[in-house]
């Protein structure tokens, strides 16, 4: 794959990962640009769990580059280092603190993005006060603030660990099936949450949902096999003959 003229945040090219035999990622190539919501799709066991894991340091690849800004070799660094960089996860289960307000929840990974020393005697300042108000209204909870975690719905949980994701200013947020177990209201909401989330930042979802896919309203890229089979928009993909034939079915 050549070299992009801009610089994109995440660069895969050539991935390969083996487990027991099984190719989980088979020269996967990938570019993400800054600014960029990428959504991926694909049928289970395609690969689409797996490339996460290699991007965020849980897996090392057999083979392949990985690169992060330009120039940051990812292979090299551990999943904290790579963490540290500013490449978020959310999984598709929400872990939140369920004795906790939704206010309290931010404020804990608001210091947790700092370093050990200074969490522990970390309190929030006018502009982190600034910072979670932007949050709460990026995430629907402003008038939740005060509610205990396990007062939230599970789309308003989801919601919260997105939020606990950019108090730790991410430049990339990998968000896993993220409206699995949503109403349909909390389902299209979750979809204009992410495009405001995107705005500033470089987001990849990994869905299943197609409707939901259709309101992100972004590039597609189709994983089959562990490498990539189509990409494009989702009226495009979705009449791809291979694609049809491994994935949507007629």
């Amino acid at each position: 794959m050549n070299q992009p003229s801009v610089t994109p945040v995440l660069y895969l090219d050539g991935v390969s990962v083996s487990f027991d035999g099984f190719k989980a990622l088979n020269s996967l190539s990938l570019i993400i640009d800054p600014g960029e919501m990428r959504a991926i799709i694909g049928p289970n066991g395609a690969g689409k769990t797996t490339m996460m894991d290699v991007i965020t340091g849980k897996t090392r690849p057999d083979s392949g580059e990985i690169f992060f800004n330009g120039d940051i070799d990812l292979i090299q660094l551990d999943e904290a280092d790579i963490a540290q960089l500013g490449i978020g996860r959310k999984f598709q289960k929400p872990t939140v603190f369920e004795n906790q307000t939704v206010s309290q929840n931010l404020e804990l990974a608001l210091a947790g993005a700092r370093r050990v020393i200074d969490a522990l005697s970390w309190f929030a300042s006018p502009a982190d006060g600034q910072r979670l108000a932007q949050i709460l209204e990026i995430i629907r909870l402003t008038d939740a603030r005060e509610k205990m975690g396990n007062e939230l719905s599970h789309g308003q949980k989801q919601w919260l660990e997105i939020g606990m994701l950019l108090a730790q200013d991410p430049k990339v947020l990998l968000i896993d099936e993220p409206v699995a177990g949503m109403t349909d209201s909390e389902t299209v909401e979750t979809a204009q949450l992410l495009r405001d989330i995107a705005k500033d930042h470089s987001v990849i979802v990994v869905e299943h949902d197609m409707a939901f896919v259709r309101d992100l309203d972004v590039k597609v890229t189709v994983l089959a096999e562990g490498s990539v089979l189509a990409e494009g928009s989702l009226d495009v993909v979705s009449a791809n003959e291979q694609v049809i034939e491994s994935y949507l079915g007629r």
